[in-house]
């Protein structure tokens, strides 16, 4: 198993978060995928690789977003032979130590998501507004996309390897946080099994969020095309639906 860490100015957390996920699974790799961060992180990266055989760094040149990012790790682990494949962020806010109850509902699952909005989950040292914005998206999200999953947004997941290798990812163009519904939605269209966990996120205690009114936007215009079009399928298949004829060949 190998967790896709994707980086951008994190040099006050990396290799606090690192080194907590090798000790909280013991068979557990770590990828590390720097977007060229300014304040020195793929370097602090690299020299967790040199300490840790467990540890690799990917070193792309630009900020090009989440999604592309986690594209590129996806894809390295795939070639590298990975049979599951992780995503959590890198700023303490997905808690390494619960990565051992995601491995277990893999067992009867094609992706786990580890759940903020389901029973037994929360979120720590968040605002009633920002907690009643994060509900209120992925209510929108589950409804509009005509789907079953309660954190649709959520980012620390685990991938079976032919999960991924059924989803087409060389189709998916979304960078931002909606990456994680585009992928979420097309898990399930390919009768696949997908699990949520419910665990703590706590908020970043140190460094700044990513998250902004540009990356919001794209997320809800992105979601509300496919959301769109899913009800115009819907549709269009009830409007060609005609009941057969007795004794029609089927």
């Amino acid at each position: 198993m190998v967790m896709v860490v994707p980086t951008y100015n994190e040099a006050e957390n990396i290799q606090w978060i690192v080194e907590r996920t090798l000790v909280a699974v013991k068979d557990t790799d770590v990828l590390i995928v720097d977007d060229g961060s300014p304040d020195g992180t793929g370097g602090l990266a690299d020299d967790l690789a040199a300490r840790h055989d467990r540890v690799s760094v990917l070193h792309r040149t630009e900020k090009a977003g989440l999604g592309a990012a986690y594209l590129h790790g996806f894809a390295v682990a795939l070639e590298r032979g990975y049979s599951v494949i992780g995503e959590m962020d890198a700023d303490g806010s997905h808690q390494p130590e619960q990565l051992p109850a995601l491995v277990d509902a893999l067992a009867d699952a094609d992706l786990v998501i580890g759940a903020r909005w389901v029973r037994g989950g929360s979120v720590v040292n968040w605002s009633t507004f920002r907690k009643a914005l994060s509900v209120g998206g992925n209510t929108y999200a589950r409804l509009l996309l005509g789907i079953p999953v309660r954190d649709v947004t959520a980012g620390f997941r685990l991938f079976r390897a032919s999960t991924l290798q059924a989803i087409d990812l060389a189709t998916v163009q979304s960078v931002g946080y909606c990456f994680q519904a585009d992928l979420t939605v097309r898990t399930l269209r390919a009768g696949l099994t997908v699990t949520e966990v419910p665990i703590e996120f706590l908020e970043r205690i140190r460094g700044e969020s990513k998250m902004n009114s540009e990356v919001a936007t794209e997320s809800l215009r992105r979601i509300t095309a496919w959301g769109l079009q899913h009800r115009a399928a819907q549709v269009r298949g009830a409007l060609t639906w005609r009941p057969r004829r007795e004794g029609a060949v089927r």
